[in-house]
């Protein structure tokens, strides 16, 4: 992609700030998601057994072009950071918090294709399945770099960004029926896919990224931190997948089958929270936090659904809620504290005056 973004970095507006580039690059994801989640909030439209309209092709081709241009756009930031001369550890944060906060919004959009109530397709709990295996693929990138100094970018994250924009796009002209096709003996596109994302996660993902540690470890190039210290941010991410998947599991009223999509957005904001915390302690060269407040708050949320029942779904809906909520807060205050130590300003340029 690199030689359409030099193409189109050329005609950007110099005054417009790199950081209002990733910004509206993300709004026009959460769009994405809002667009379909109201046509299709329970994810049963595009189902074979659904009975009801479906969900306007102009949709999947609107979600196409605002996948595309937020793509494109956290394909310019960086460029116009360089060409205005204004990069730094701000830029980094919001390019990288951001993307993190995607890796919930894009997995969904997707399974809006293919319908839970389909046996060509995957169930809530299979797709949560794939949203754990977004979330540990993003957060082992930024792992890597808090030990070994380097980000190393995986090409899966571009192919399948282009692949969406062209899957998006051709279901808006065939339609999503087209995608219950078997591919390989009974397993549909759906399962194909889903087996994907498991591919990458366990066989090109984690191996590189534990090779990658090893090496700066060898060659003594990295931060050449104790087996400790650089297994550290492992822990609230191995705690928060945990307890997703133990109220998943001991859920008395299948929470996630009741409502899949405040589950997946609940867990990408505490995600986000996680991952944007693992982003400051390298950038600052700081120990990595070990415990993430947001964790406690689902301990009590589980306790009250296990002993509450009838509450189950409200509890869910609170915790969703003090997660979005919170991470956006924290957000805010770490790039304002950022924007005022660096004395510049977030989305504008030139900087402050000295």
């Amino acid at each position: 992609m690199h030689p359409f973004w030099n193409a189109l970095i050329k005609v950007t507006p110099r005054w417009i700030a790199p950081n209002l580039l990733t910004f509206v690059g993300f709004l026009f994801t959460v769009g994405a998601s809002l667009l379909l989640a109201y046509y299709d909030y329970g994810f049963y439209v595009s189902g074979i057994n659904y009975q009801g309209d479906p969900i306007p092709r102009w949709v999947f081709g609107v979600v196409s072009l605002f996948i595309f241009i937020s793509y494109s756009l956290d394909g310019l930031d960086g460029k116009q950071a360089r060409r205005t001369g204004t990069s730094g550890p701000l830029g980094e944060l919001f390019d990288h918090g951001l993307d993190s906060w995607t890796t919930v919004f894009i997995p969904t959009a997707l399974y809006s294709i293919f319908g839970r109530d389909d046996p060509n397709t995957i169930q809530p709990i299979r797709m949560y399945y794939i949203c754990i295996m977004v979330f540990i693929n993003f957060y082992l990138a930024h792992w890597e770099k808090y030990n070994t100094g380097v980000l190393y970018l995986p090409w899966s994250y571009d192919f399948s960004m282009v692949g969406l924009v062209f899957f998006f796009g051709l279901t808006a002209f065939f339609g999503p029926e087209k995608w219950k096709m078997s591919l390989i003996g009974n397993y549909s596109f759906g399962h194909v896919t889903e087996i994907t994302f498991y591919f990458t996660t366990f066989i090109t993902n984690i191996p590189v990224s534990i090779y990658n540690i090893y090496v700066s470890y060898r060659d003594k190039t990295g931060k050449n931190l104790s087996i400790l210290e650089g297994s550290r941010p492992l822990i609230p991410l191995t705690v928060f997948v945990s307890l997703c998947l133990i109220w998943v599991k001991i859920s008395p009223t299948n929470v996630l089958e009741r409502d899949p999509r405040i589950f997946f957005m609940m867990s990408g904001a505490i995600f986000s929270n996680i991952c944007c915390r693992l982003i400051v302690a390298q950038m600052s060269k700081t120990r990595c936090e070990a415990h993430n407040n947001l964790l406690s708050f689902m301990v009590v949320a589980i306790l009250f659904s296990v002993f509450l029942p009838p509450i189950e779904l409200i509890c869910m809906y609170i915790m969703a809620l003090i997660s979005i909520l919170t991470h956006i807060y924290y957000g805010g205050c770490v790039v304002k504290q950022m924007a005022d130590h660096f004395n510049i300003m977030c989305f504008k340029i030139p900087y402050k005056k000295h």
